[in-house]
């Protein structure tokens, strides 16, 4: 690096005062300064006019931008959700505020099989051409893990260019893994590239990020160096949330006596849809003799009716459940972001259901949850999230997998307006405090400066 920057701006934005030329932008004393080049790496992100996938790096790629930063955005030319190639010549990739970069890869069906672990491994090698020869140099590369490999290809190359490198932490391989796939030896021999790839990340990374504080305090388990870091929750745009709540909610039908209770987000293994429904089921044909609450005083339930908003391999076996058990449940299949939001913010409860086993710790839907503003019933195991539960006082945690048990917390806040209010008034505060991408990103963005 040629550049020479005052001491009075070491760690600080380079917020431009006005443009110069070439990437250089003019600041205090009229001396020029070039941007520093940062390398944003996903292979998971919504672009464009697409209908799905996360924004997380999108919104880190724009803020960064606003920071005075330029910006490449790495990503596949397979879009993990569609489960299908884009065609990069879309004019909306195309005149963004950061420059996307695409890398091939030959893609895959399933989100866990061989041909997925083959196609990221492609995609590394793909990456590792990319940053040796066409694209940066860059002043630091931010990336995220998992895919273990494409992230190990990150810290190694930003090593050889003695940049610095920020990993960010949104779940952990192998350790999920294990939830599906968890033969002893078999296994540990299975999972050893992904954890071999974890180590080598989590020892050369020089600040992460993390999802949850879990995730970012994962590092410290494979290295003695202390590191900077910095949680940050997925989130979401609280204000993208509103408009769609604001413009769809009125077209959806719902009876003013009818309970809506509501889950968005993936239909697979983590998500311990079958309980929800067979809550469902015992709400609407509770057996004889069953314990109170659901005898007694709560015997006057309103109708209750569970909405399921997403899509996954799951869905079939679910729907075929729900039709044995004459569960009122209602599958809507996956919706765009705008619907889901209007979903969310008519109905009653909602719950983030996880397994017991479930490895994750703070999903991405929590955000769009909170912003609901509705109570939360939650069945995940992290400590964190229950501490954050039961803190926040947003809602009830119980133990996953016990219908029962989940039975029994819905009907409890079914005579209960009042409670649901002052509960869905404090998820909302916790949304526009915690989540909102808008003001919560910011620490990332803080992050990089102090690095650069």
């Amino acid at each position: 690096m040629t550049e020479n920057i005052s001491s009075d701006a070491l760690g600080q934005a380079e917020t431009p005062e006005s443009p110069g030329t070439n990437g250089h932008t003019l600041r205090h004393g009229g001396t020029f300064h070039k941007k520093k080049h940062i390398a944003v790496v996903t292979m998971g992100v919504k672009l464009g006019d697409e209908t799905r996938g996360y924004t997380r790096f999108r919104a880190i790629a724009e803020l960064l931008v606003r920071e005075g930063f330029k910006v490449d955005l790495i990503t596949s030319r397979f879009q993990h959700w569609e489960k299908a190639h884009r065609d990069t010549s879309k004019a909306c990739y195309q005149g963004l505020p950061y420059t996307v970069l695409f890398i091939d890869e030959p893609g895959y069906t399933r989100n866990l099989d061989l041909a997925r672990i083959r196609s990221h491994r492609q995609a590394a090698r793909a990456l590792r051409q990319l940053l040796a020869t066409t694209a940066g140099p860059y002043d630091l590369i931010y990336a995220e893990i998992p895919p273990n490999d494409v992230a190990r290809t990150c810290v190694e190359f930003a090593q050889e260019q003695g940049i610095p490198f920020v990993a960010d932490i949104n779940d952990l391989w192998p350790e999920a893994m294990r939830m599906v796939i968890d033969i002893p030896l078999i296994s540990d021999i299975a999972f050893y590239p992904f954890s071999r790839d974890a180590k080598a990340v989590y020892r050369g990374l020089t600040a992460a990020v993390g999802t949850s504080r879990e995730y970012t305090e994962r590092p410290m388990a494979d290295r003695h160096a202390p590191y900077p870091h910095a949680t940050v929750y997925v989130g979401n745009d609280m204000a993208a949330f509103d408009a769609g709540a604001a413009q769809y909610a009125p077209e959806l039908a719902k009876p003013a006596k009818e309970l809506w209770v509501t889950y968005a987000g993936t239909l697979g293994a983590s998500y311990d849809l079958g309980t929800l429904v067979e809550a469902a089921a015992l709400l609407a044909h509770p057996p004889q003799g069953s314990p109170v609450p659901l005898s007694g005083a709560f015997a006057n339930l309103p109708p209750i009716r569970v909405k399921i908003l997403g899509d996954g391999p799951d869905r079939a076996r679910l729907e075929e459940r729900a039709a044995q058990l004459g569960a009122p449940v209602d599958f809507c299949g996956y919706l765009d972001y705008a619907h889901m939001a209007a979903y969310l913010s008519i109905s009653d409860i909602v719950v983030n259901s996880l397994v017991k086993s479930a490895a994750q710790s703070i999903v991405g839907k929590i955000g769009d949850y909170l912003a609901s503003g509705k109570p939360l019933i939650n069945t995940g195991s992290s400590p964190e999230f229950r501490s954050m539960v039961a803190q926040g006082g947003f809602g009830v945690n119980i133990a996953a997998e016990d219908p029962q048990a989940l039975a029994d917390a819905i009907a409890g806040f079914a005579h209960r307006e009042s409670l649901r209010k002052i509960m869905g008034m404090r998820a909302r505060t916790c949304a526009e405090k915690e989540f909102d991408q808008r003001r919560s990103y910011q620490r990332i963005a803080d992050l990089i400066h102090t690095l650069v």
